[in-house]
């Protein structure tokens, strides 16, 4: 690696091109020359250096905008996230503009092609994950200020924010173990989330923890479909007798409302009294999770507070500048209903 470059002025000087032509690059990279290009890229890596693209947002006057992008905008959990945030750019005097990537990685890519065109402010963004296409997205982070929030990648962007999912699962299964049997994990095999990898992983260390052997099933399924993956994966696992104990903790709660639906269709009675054959819970406090029957337990997001510590941090980096890459994740709350 070489020296350490303290300004554009450094970089220019070491680059051996002129700083209105870096200046160019940063404002927009395909406005100058394929070979001045591959030039400052190779520098960039070489020198590892980042232009205060606050600064040059100040002193290009940008407007007002901030997008905000999420996932998958018919997951309730995206649209009210999404809701909290909007209204809280409103306050702060933005103007928000919301994208839905659908979970597809060519229309992400897309969106942060388009959002780099409308030079915002700041960007609020919650990327798809695993489908992430990581170089297209470090490179966006490099040029607009951009706040990760729900699903990290990596150490991109100004900071992260989301949720605690190690703290969510140890708390509802230490809850599911204390008040009865101890609970299976219900999961997609291939998750559109990566907190669903996380959310096993802490699992199985409080199974353990708490002296209980972990039982982890798997179902087939890939995208958004949640429930309807849940609901025939759930038949599947029954009919091979994957299931045992009368307890299942499910990976988030779309999917537990799927596995309720196979629970009803084979005359499972869901539920915490005497009368019933199984205990369902999931994580996430889906927005429609109490209107379930009967009212699914959980583990709930703060969703203000997520949303709010995700907008303050972007606003207060736009304003003063960047300061060292932080990671918040903020702990959830039991919710105890009748299906355990």
């Amino acid at each position: 690696m070489g020296a350490k470059i303290r300004n554009m002025e450094e970089f220019a000087a070491a680059v051996g091109i002129s700083r209105p032509t870096v200046s160019k690059y940063f404002h927009d990279p395909e406005s100058v020359r394929p070979t001045t290009r591959a030039r400052i890229e190779a520098a960039l890596e070489k020198y590892d250096y980042r232009p205060n693209i606050f600064a040059m947002n100040q002193n290009r006057k940008l407007t007002k905008n901030v997008g905000i992008v999420v996932p998958y905008l018919a997951d309730p959990f995206f649209a009210e996230i999404a809701r909290i945030l909007e209204t809280r750019c409103i306050e702060a005097g933005y103007r928000p503009t919301l994208f839905s990537s659908h979970g597809s990685t060519e229309l992400e890519c897309e969106i942060l092609d388009t959002l780099r065109s409308m030079k915002p402010a700041g960007v609020l963004l919650a990327p798809l994950g695993r489908a992430t296409d990581r170089k297209a997205l470090e490179n966006f982070c490099r040029h607009v200020p951009t706040l990760i929030f729900d699903s990290s990648v990596e150490e991109f962007g100004i900071a992260f924010v989301g949720s605690d999912n190690f703290q969510f699962t140890r708390v509802i299964t230490d809850y599911l173990c204390r008040t009865g049997s101890p609970p299976v994990f219900f999961e997609m095999k291939t998750p559109a989330n990566p907190n669903a990898h996380r959310r096993r992983q802490a699992y199985i260390q409080a199974m353990e923890q708490f002296g209980h052997e972990p039982h982890v099933v798997s179902v087939p399924g890939e995208g958004w479909a949640f429930e309807e993956i849940a609901r025939r994966g759930a038949h599947e696992a029954f009919e091979a007798g994957q299931i045992t104990g009368d307890t299942i903790l499910c990976s988030n709660d779309r999917l537990a409302i799927g596995l309720m639906t196979a629970c009803y269709e084979r005359g499972l009675r869901v539920g915490r009294t005497a009368d019933c054959a199984i205990r369902v819970a999931g994580m996430d406090g889906h927005p429609l999770s109490r209107f379930t029957c009967p009212p699914l337990t959980t583990v709930a997001h703060d969703y203000e507070n997520v949303a709010q510590k995700a907008a303050t941090t972007l606003f207060e980096a736009l304003r003063e500048g960047p300061g060292p890459w932080k990671s918040t994740r903020i702990e959830g709350k039991l919710v105890m209903r009748d299906t355990a």
